[in-house]
């Protein structure tokens, strides 16, 4: 809006509100900080403004939640039981799956031969496949040793998922007991590793390259990408 000498006046609180709840609501995607700020008025708090609607909703059946950088709506928790699940939904993950997804998770940046190590069991290329396929595990880079092995780990889908603001917010030793995931005797010295938010590159990783992208068969030969 201008007023009568041409300048613009500026935006009440409530109207970039309703702006910033419109461009999360529009996409069909966690939509991150730098986009919201890019379209909201300049000098705009965006994490201010996000907090407010964050509280605003927190009593609905929808609720703002944030997974990294990025927001999104979604169903409140304790009303999910009220949501019918899709005929197609994807099938349970196998407990190999499960247990590399959370290697991954924990350890990462980590390699094949470091998850196998871990787990004690060779890991199927098939259990890596599903993960990549669901969108919760990535590719990062290669590991600055011989033979450069890719190193993996976990995405920001992976955090909308399962409804984490950041790896920091994965369970703990305690919490993991408590919710009856650690049974049993648990060996002396037994800890869970403290998860990083590792988003760029470690100090002995390299970045993937095209050339990469076609030896794992993400791409094919001149860079098309493989259906």
């Amino acid at each position: 809006m201008e007023t009568e000498e041409g300048e613009t006046e500026p935006m009440s609180l409530i109207e970039v509100e309703r702006i910033a709840e419109a461009l999360v609501f529009a996409s069909s995607e966690p939509v991150p900080e730098a986009f919201l700020s890019e379209r909201l008025p300049r000098g705009t708090d965006v994490g201010a403004v996000m907090r407010r609607l964050v509280e605003a909703y927190a009593p609905r059946g929808v609720n703002l939640i944030r997974t990294g950088d990025r927001w999104a709506f979604r169903t409140a928790a304790d009303l999910s039981f009220v949501i019918r699940k899709d005929e197609n939904e994807a099938k349970k993950l196998s407990r190999a799956a499960l247990e590399v997804l959370a290697i991954i998770a924990y350890h990462q940046p980590v390699t094949r031969a470091e998850i196998e190590e871990i787990r004690g069991v060779q890991t199927s290329k098939g259990t890596l496949d599903v993960l990549m396929e669901a969108g919760w595990v990535r590719f990062r880079g290669r590991r600055r040793t011989p033979g450069r092995p890719v190193t993996l780990g976990t995405t920001v889908e992976f955090l909308d998922h399962f409804g984490l603001e950041e790896l920091r917010d994965l369970p703990g030793l305690e919490e993991l007991k408590g919710a009856g995931l650690l049974s049993g005797r648990i060996p002396p010295g037994f800890a869970i590793p403290i998860p990083q938010n590792v988003d760029e590159l470690a100090e002995d990783e390299d970045p993937i390259t095209q050339l990469d992208l076609e030896e794992l068969g993400l791409l094919t030969p001149g860079g098309e990408a493989d259906e």
